[in-house]
């Protein structure tokens, strides 16, 4: 802000905000990083000693569920988050802007898993069961594992021209988990996520993982330069603690990883 200004004309920006928001309930703005980018253009006209607006948003996604078993249909509250970042250029301003969403899954500890299987093995050896028909068991039946709920998150920053769907962005955080949950199970779909979720036992950095390897398969159009952050959070069943791991890297990063040895 120049030395002259005492502060900024905070009244334009309420001004560019309503404007924006009048032309989304009209149909005119039907995405919220698209709202972003259209307040962050606007404020650069607004206040012309600027060279730079970032713009920011958080709403709530409605997405309607269908559990895997009894086709039984419930409803899911995603967050999501929005932004845009307007540089002033000798032309038209440089835009680039993010999309991003939060999503609740469970995860099965693998670890706990295969501690559980020895202790399995032991028993049903000394009850003289076959190996063989200790393996058939093992490949039917998952053994006990602590669980943890999850969340996950997915954002990606691209230029201003580029369209991504949001709900890609939530499919593959939902399939990066051990398994989706539900707000309503009936039995044979408690069991199914149940058994869904220990047939896939995942760390925190395994989702990371996942996470970036669907990302890299799904968007594989997007410029390279487009920015990826993945989290995920778990809160732990047997610890204290909660488990947190974290990727920050450009699509052409992730692509070297990938191609090369990301394991």
């Amino acid at each position: 802000m120049p030395g002259s200004l005492k502060g900024a004309n905070l009244s334009r920006n309420f001004e560019v905000i309503d404007e924006v928001l009048q032309q989304a309930i009209e149909g005119d703005v039907k995405e919220i990083e698209h709202l972003c980018s259209m307040v962050a253009r606007r404020l650069l006209d607004k206040h012309e000693y600027a060279d730079r607006t970032e713009v920011q948003m958080k709403s709530e996604f409605m997405v309607n569920q269908e559990t895997p078993i009894t086709k039984t249909s419930c409803q899911e509250v995603i967050k999501v988050y929005a932004s845009a970042i307007a540089k002033r250029t000798f032309r038209e301003p440089l835009v680039r802007k993010s999309i991003g969403a939060e999503v609740t899954g469970m995860t099965a500890c693998p670890c706990a898993q295969n501690i559980m299987k020895e202790r399995a093995r032991y028993v049903m050896k000394n009850l003289n069961i076959s190996d063989e028909a200790i393996e058939a068991f093992f490949a039917e039946v998952p053994m006990a594992t602590h669980n943890q709920r999850g969340r996950g998150f997915l954002s990606i920053e691209t230029d201003d021209d580029q369209h991504l769907k949001l709900e890609r962005l939530i499919q593959i955080l939902k399939e990066s988990m051990s398994t989706p949950i539900f707000e309503l199970l009936k039995r044979g779909d408690e069991g199914h996520v149940v058994l869904t979720a220990h047939n896939n036992p995942r760390f925190v950095e395994d989702c990371v993982r996942e996470m970036a390897r669907r990302v890299h398969a799904e968007f594989s159009d997007l410029p390279g330069d487009s920015l990826v952050t993945i989290a995920q959070d778990n809160e732990e069943s047997i610890h204290q603690h909660d488990a947190f791991a974290e990727r920050q890297a450009t699509l052409a990063e992730l692509s070297d990883e990938i191609n090369g040895d990301f394991s």
